[in-house]
């Protein structure tokens, strides 16, 4: 097996076009060609877990924070990113980091978060808009239902939890064949054809277009493709920021804290002031989430979760909501178990291990 079958087993669950601007998801270092004896999975890449890859056989890491960020014009192991670059480089370890891209998929990983919370009726915080296209094509009655197969095979017709919806109207279709034309109606040169067609609409997600367009392409009858993609603003309810989702029971404040506490593994949660009330619609958000605070009021949420709040942005809660910073590790520290499933139902006998050393640049003094 090689490494890009690796890759491309991830990047089908958390496509890297639907990373952030500022991210750099994908290969930081090495070969995708090149064959995997085994891949070590953790949240960061440190020097120690290279080293820990080395010990155990694997000529991959795959994380979900990258490891370069920004654009890097020397390396000569000034500081830590640069030695973990040479040291990657010196024992052929190839480097792999799906990261917003992963944070915006409804099974990423604000859902594993939420599944340790035991939240149910989940729902992303924030969709996001522009990742969304109608397909527009027509077909021969008699050739339509192979189209209709195709493109669904390659992503197309994807409605939240449905699939391979589409909508279709009934027409005639007009064209008169040129001289140069390889008709599969009519013969070049003739006379203007009428064809009883379908009209064929489908909703395509960003990521799939490319693989959509070629299934058309080369499962239609015709020579020339009549067809039109056009770019939706409907937000779409499977990619996006954050999450929201209801607890089975309401929870005092005090009570859904200690919860939280133990599911997230964290020895501290920082929050504003309690309100006297009980807990039930929770809102989350792995990582540095603050920038989600108004769409958390919005929702109604009783609490959000996140990390990363810094001293005057508690102010912002205004008594409208309970803001609890329970630290960017902890809120991400369960990505890992992501990886591993998605790997492991792909290769369920290749050598896929977890890192068994914690990250955490933060520690605590009791």
């Amino acid at each position: 097996m090689l490494i890009k079958d690796i890759i491309q087993a991830i990047e089908a669950v958390a496509p890297p076009i639907y990373q952030e601007s500022y991210d750099n998801a994908g290969v930081q270092v090495g070969d995708p060609g090149a064959v995997a004896t085994g891949v070590l999975i953790s949240l960061d890449v440190t020097e120690a877990v290279l080293d820990e890859a080395i010990a155990r056989g694997c000529n991959m890491v795959v994380s979900h924070h990258p490891v370069i960020f920004s654009g890097i014009k020397k390396l000569t192991g000034r500081n830590y990113v640069e030695r973990i670059i040479l040291k990657a480089i010196k024992y052929d370890i190839t480097l792999y980091a799906a990261h917003t891209n992963l944070d915006n998929m409804y099974a990423g990983v604000n859902a594993k978060i939420a599944e340790k919370l035991g939240l149910i009726n989940t729902t992303i915080l924030e969709p996001k808009g522009s990742t969304l296209s109608k397909l527009f094509t027509y077909a021969p009655i008699h050739m339509a239902d192979k189209v209709r197969n195709a493109l669904f095979a390659a992503g197309a017709g994807q409605v939240g939890h449905y699939h391979e919806a589409s909508f279709n109207t009934s027409g005639t279709g007009t064209f008169r064949p040129g001289a140069g034309a390889n008709p599969a109606i009519g013969k070049a040169g003739g006379e203007r054809e009428s064809v009883d067609e379908v009209k064929i609409e489908v909703l395509v997600e960003k990521h799939a277009e490319r693989a959509v367009l070629q299934a058309l392409f080369i499962n239609h009858i015709y020579e020339e493709v009549a067809y039109e993609l056009i770019p939706l603003s409907n937000t779409n309810q499977q990619i996006g920021a954050g999450m929201v989702g209801m607890l089975p029971q309401p929870m005092a404040e005090g009570d859904f804290l200690a919860h939280v506490k133990k599911q997230m593994k964290t020895e501290c949660i920082r929050h504003t002031a309690l309100r006297g009330r009980t807990v039930q619609r929770v809102a989350l958000c792995g990582g540095s989430g603050s920038f989600l605070l108004p769409e958390a009021i919005r929702s109604g949420a009783d609490i959000f979760i996140t990390g990363d709040y810094k001293y005057h942005q508690f102010f912002d809660a205004e008594g409208k909501i309970i803001i609890a910073d329970v630290g960017h590790y902890e809120s991400e520290q369960f990505t890992s178990e992501i990886f591993e499933a998605i790997l492991k139902e792909k290769f369920p006998t290749f050598a896929i291990l977890l890192s068994n050393i914690n990250t955490n640049p933060v520690k605590y003094f009791h």
